[in-house]
């Protein structure tokens, strides 16, 4: 099974969209999103791709209760509290905007832990727990829309970016 892996897209509504469509195009129908969507906004090509999301709010998210509304709305759309735990296909992965928020028993305790918040993609494992940093979105820090693609029955992770200049500000 292919997973759709985001974080940190802070309303850049075309590059979400943009990287939606890669995945869709790579197989992936779901969506792991570790945070800061910023508004609720950001979930109109998720839900124009029809796309399944499952995340978590992020530190940027300046208002819950109208991501929660508009993600009720839709269907497979679901945010939730950080960390939030669930399996996907047989796999215990664990879901958090700050990693720094999650503690090393409860990283062991799962076979994926994807995060976002320092807006860099990264990849390393800890003990058996592979973490997982699809960087940002939105590329309005470091100049590059990016994600992940994850495979989860070979668990590996494909980086994705938007590097045309069109994405260049």
């Amino acid at each position: 099974m292919l997973v759709g892996l985001m974080a940190d897209s802070h309303d850049r509504i075309p590059a979400i969209a943009d990287l939606l469509r890669q995945m869709q195009a790579r197989g992936a129908a779901m969506v792991l999103h570790a945070g800061d969507y910023v508004s609720p906004l950001a979930l109109k090509p998720f839900e124009d791709l029809h796309m399944t999301l499952a995340g978590v709010f992020g530190s940027n998210d300046g208002d819950p209760n109208s991501l929660t509304s508009r993600a009720g709305a839709g269907i497979g759309l679901e945010i939730f509290e950080g960390p939030h735990s669930f399996d996907v296909a047989g796999k215990q992965i664990l879901l958090v905007h700050d990693i720094g928020d999650v503690s090393k028993r409860s990283i062991e305790s799962h076979a994926v832990v994807v995060h976002g918040f320092t807006h860099q993609q990264s990849m390393k494992t800890q003990g058996s727990t592979l973490l997982v940093n699809p960087g940002e979105s939105c590329g309005w820090l470091h100049g590059t829309p990016g994600a992940g693609l994850l495979d989860l029955d070979t668990m590996k992770v494909e980086f994705l970016a938007l590097s045309d200049p069109k994405w260049k500000f």
